[in-house]
């Protein structure tokens, strides 16, 4: 078992007045309601690049929502190798996979700094039981997950390293726009090499294809730090289906 960031600080930010409200709750949602939730809702410390939210086989008692900072999830092979599963931005809930068996299949770890809002899954099912609205947001948070699965599936099948990579930054682009973030200059959390681990792809071609871009004009990169010069040319070798008006937000669903 990994211990968890999940000791109450003395202020925070209620539910309310948090930014990204609207993003993580549903919107039918009263003030009163969101109170409820509020009770029940662990603010813990700033969790350390690295450190681990819980592990793969953990009992699944929780589920998680990203204030600020990025998590991602991983499972380990029999061989001890990592295979990266998702990438979580603020807003995002993670853990809801842990349903099904009462434990989590993935191990969840900060890329960097990251501070986290828990919510005990039995005290989040009886919220749900009273208000309906609340149940059918997670419904559609579990039917957007695996729609993105299979989406990722589909990426990974069909898709050449180009094509993946734009894909992977349009898709990013998109996440952040709907967060009140600038979707045409952003900070990647993830390495290379963990973006090369989820895209199926070696690190030195990650590195070759965003050095591609570059050189025609797409992006500009530095570091970590990502600039869309073309998005409407990006979102076309993604496969999106991108106008020069709105070319990030329509390009992904």
């Amino acid at each position: 078992m990994t211990s968890k960031p999940n000791v109450r600080q003395p202020s925070h930010v209620a539910c309310r007045d948090c930014s990204l409200s609207s993003l993580c709750l549903p919107l039918a949602f009263n003030l009163k309601d969101i109170d409820k939730l509020d009770r029940i809702v662990k603010r813990g410390r700033p969790m350390k690049k690295g450190e681990h939210l819980f592990l793969q086989g953990d009992a699944f008692l929780s589920v998680y929502a990203v204030r600020s900072g990025a998590i991602k999830t991983y499972t380990t092979t029999n061989e001890g190798e990592e295979q990266v599963i998702s990438f979580y931005l603020p807003s995002e809930l993670i853990g809801l996979s842990g349903m099904g068996t009462a434990t989590y299949p993935v191990s969840a770890q900060a890329m960097e700094t990251t501070m986290i809002c828990e919510i005990p899954f039995d005290q989040l099912e009886a919220l749900a039981d009273q208000h309906p609205e609340l149940r059918r947001h997670l419904m559609h948070l579990m039917s957007k997950k695996i729609r993105e699965d299979q989406q990722m599936m589909m990426l990974l099948s069909k898709k050449n390293a180009d094509e993946r990579i734009a894909t992977f930054l349009i898709n990013l682009a998109s996440r952040f726009r709907r967060r009140g973030f600038s979707s045409h200059s952003f900070r990647l959390s993830m390495s290379r090499n963990e973006m090369g681990n989820y895209l199926g792809l070696a690190v030195e071609t990650v590195s070759r294809v965003i050095t591609r871009f570059q050189k025609t004009g797409l992006i500009s990169a530095i570091g970590k730090e990502i600039e869309i010069r073309d998005p409407l040319e990006l979102c076309i070798l993604a496969g999106g289906k991108a106008t020069e008006n709105n070319p990030i937000l329509t390009a992904v669903g």
